[in-house]
């Protein structure tokens, strides 16, 4: 049985709490106590969330098996106390996890000192400025660099807790929980913590609804034609509202549909380019290279190597 303790602090966020369910299904699914939880604040007593709603605690005490230490909406400095049990639980604990913006009481702490590490991207330039000996990535679902993991804002926390599930008990287990939690399979941590749907954010409905059709018919052409008719308009009324709601062409929008797709499917591992390309609307290979190299400066054969090295490092 593994210890999980999670650090609140006053105006703690309530997202950051969501692993709570995610190590609930663990025992579930393991038909055994495989993980007890606890929580702990500096001194112990109830704890009020941003949101208002207050969680009873343990004051610090013995070090679990994996520390949490959940962020806040607005991160602000943590109490010497509280920095120097950050600090001693990486030297006690197997594993230290900030959730969200608690990347930055582990930083505090010294803990990503020549460590990668990620946080909800609003905060990661924040993140950095006041920690150059961290080396943030802000467009990254979770990270794990040693034993110290640091995840992105919000729902990456359930992300975060399936990775530490999967780290423990295997891919099995962990795809079991999120059935049962009606989640995604674990998203890679490499995973952006962007979308393409949601930078475009066109105002009407249609231009979303098209957009939606993209997302879902990748293998097909897309041209103008096809997009517009799915909406119900002309080709040349489709591009100008297209274009006055997203800045971009409709070519433009479906090539980051597009290597927002293959991307992840990049990072899946399952299958070689070849169906990669095809799956994702780019034809030919040499076609979804130039994208690449357009959008990320490399090409996907780059980016799924670097993506086994993270996965290797994480393993080791």
């Amino acid at each position: 049985m593994r210890k999980i303790a999670f650090i609140l602090v006053d105006h703690f966020q309530v997202m950051g709490l969501a692993p709570v369910s995610t190590f609930e299904f663990a025992n579930h699914e393991l038909g055994r106590e495989a993980y007890r939880l606890s929580m702990m604040s500096e001194k112990g007593g109830t704890v009020r969330s941003s949101s208002g709603v207050s969680v009873e605690t343990e004051a610090l005490g013995d070090f679990p098996d994996t520390l949490m230490v959940v962020g806040e909406l607005l991160p602000r400095p943590v109490s010497p106390a509280l920095r120097d049990y950050i600090a001693q639980a990486a030297k006690q604990c197997r594993r230290v996890a900030g959730v969200c913006t608690g990347a930055f009481a582990l930083a505090e702490a010294g803990l990503l000192d020549g460590r990668s590490a990620t946080t909800h991207w609003a905060h990661a330039r924040r993140l950095q400025e006041r920690f150059p000996k961290v080396a943030v990535d802000d467009d990254r679902i979770y990270i794990a660099d040693g034993g110290v993991w640091t995840s992105a804002g919000m729902t990456s926390a359930i992300d975060l807790a399936l990775a530490l599930i999967e780290d423990d008990h295997g891919a099995d287990v962990s795809r079991g929980i999120a059935r049962k939690l009606v989640v995604y399979h674990r998203r890679p941590g490499g995973q952006s913590q962007f979308s393409a749907l949601l930078e475009l954010e066109p105002s009407s409905d249609r231009v979303r609804r098209a957009l939606v059709y993209a997302k879902e018919h990748l293998r097909n052409p897309l041209s103008v034609e096809e997009l517009a008719a799915s909406v119900g308009l002309s080709p040349r009324q489709f591009s100008r509202v297209f274009r006055e709601e997203t800045g971009q062409s409709p070519a433009k929008a479906v090539e980051r549909l597009r290597l927002e797709a293959a991307k992840t499917m990049l990072e899946e591992g399952r299958h070689s380019m070849d169906v990669v390309a095809r799956d994702t609307g780019f034809a030919d290979r040499n076609r979804m290279r130039r994208a690449f190299l357009r959008a990320y400066g490399q090409p996907p054969q780059s980016l799924r190597r670097s993506l086994r090295l993270i996965e290797g490092t994480m393993a080791s």
